[in-house]
């Protein structure tokens, strides 16, 4: 008798082995997937202004790569699988023909890493209307305004956010007085409008406005020519400088008449991500990325690691891939999403644009995160940081 039960039970435990087994196997075949693209184009090797910083031309796919690894650990117990898809357009191709052909209908969710005008180009396109473009590339305040399109969320700082940080810790320095140097190129007087707005915007004086116009080797002649250029009638605490390419930036510092703070472009920063950050879990995922990339993280390595991970946020809290459940979720205040920078970061509801905390960084320091304390908001403390919603001008045109 005592042999019956004793083959009975190993029976019947085997029998629930096989059960369980089978149910994990229909489980993981059942498992929902989330396909995510990431469409980009070849870029040209610039001139290099140093030895110092190569040219990386991988920013951006090995953050997505960092969460797609971290949505699938979550996956394992949500019953979710994400999948990611590189499209790489050649340096002479063709965006729009080239998203038509590969993106087409198969992909809803698309990081995309393009400068503004090609963004808007396929913005635009009929296939894209349904689908959700995530902007991991531009700071374009005209994106986020008059040009914004509502099929795009934005998840780098906009210039106005940068010049606000900026602005918001001059004002606690009480460095009140400024010295604004432009840039040749569209971009450079595109950050100095920014910062032109956010002295208004905090009851910041420019004093003194100068275009940088000299088209020689600034290393050879910045130790003269700079403090010349510098010497001015009125007394300034701090050099603005709008040098977004880096052709002059770097060789005002030391070099000025007056012994002044640098800060704009570069000198103290304002940034979405920096290799000095290391509050709220952010050495752990700065090591992870260096383990994986071999270099440290970039801006738009971390605003497609977002991107990602706002999906999968998303997704897990929807338990859906369907496009339109992912999207009115993520625009809706119980969006919460962590990015190593002490707040929740989500998406403002005018303009796309991720809100979040803004880095202040010397080149190998973290100065100040902003808002700085003291600057209040009805709702969040973030929305004192660019275009507020009574600011903003965008209308959805598409």
């Amino acid at each position: 008798m005592r042999s019956i039960n004793l083959f009975f039970q190993v029976t019947t435990k085997f029998l629930f082995l096989i059960h369980l087994l089978t149910v994990g196997l229909v489980h993981a075949e059942a498992k929902q997937v989330v396909n995510v693209a990431y469409f980009t184009q070849e870029q040209k090797v610039p001139p290099q202004l140093s030895n110092l910083d190569a040219f990386i031309k991988d920013k951006g796919v090995l953050g997505m790569q960092l969460a797609i690894d971290d949505n699938n650990t979550t996956g394992q117990f949500t019953g979710q699988q994400y999948v990611l898809k590189n499209f790489t357009v050649p340096l002479d191709g063709n965006v729009v023909e080239v998203f038509n052909k590969d993106i087409g209908d198969q992909y809803a969710f698309v990081v995309v890493n393009l400068p503004a005008d090609a963004l808007n180009k396929v913005a635009d396109l009929p296939a894209a209307k349904q689908k959700m473009l995530f902007d991991a590339a531009t700071i374009d305040d005209a994106l986020r305004n008059e040009q914004c399109r509502n099929n795009v969320l934005h998840l780098l700082p906009n210039r106005a956010m940068r010049a606000d940080t900026l602005a918001q810790y001059m004002m606690k320095k009480r460095w009140n007085k400024w010295f604004l140097v432009i840039g040749p190129e569209p971009e450079d007087r595109m950050f100095a409008d920014a910062i032109k707005r956010s002295a208004k915007r905090f009851g910041m004086k420019i004093v003194e406005e100068k275009n940088w116009e000299h088209t020689y080797d600034a290393r050879r002649t910045a130790q003269s020519d700079v403090a010349v250029f510098t010497q001015i009638n009125d007394d300034y605490d701090v050099l603005v400088v709008a040098d977004e390419q880096g052709l002059f930036g770097e060789y005002l510092e030391y070099r000025t008449w007056n012994a002044r703070p640098v800060i704009g472009t570069q000198g103290l920063i304002a940034t979405s991500w920096h290799r000095t950050h290391d509050q709220w879990g952010a050495t752990q995922i700065q090591n992870r990325f260096k383990d994986l990339a071999g270099r440290w993280m970039e801006e738009q390595d971390y605003a497609a690691y977002m991107a990602v991970r706002a999906i999968g946020e998303a997704a897990t809290r929807t338990k859906s891939n369907d496009v339109n459940k992912v999207r009115d979720y993520m625009l809706s205040d119980a969006f919460a999403l962590q990015g190593y920078k002490g707040n929740p970061l989500s998406f403002r509801s005018w303009d796309h644009q991720l809100r979040q905390p803004v880095l202040l960084a010397a080149p190998r320091s973290l100065v100040a995160v902003a808002p700085i304390e003291g600057f209040l908001h009805p709702k969040t403390e973030l929305d004192t940081l660019g275009y507020d919603q009574p600011e903003s001008t965008c209308k959805w045109s598409q």
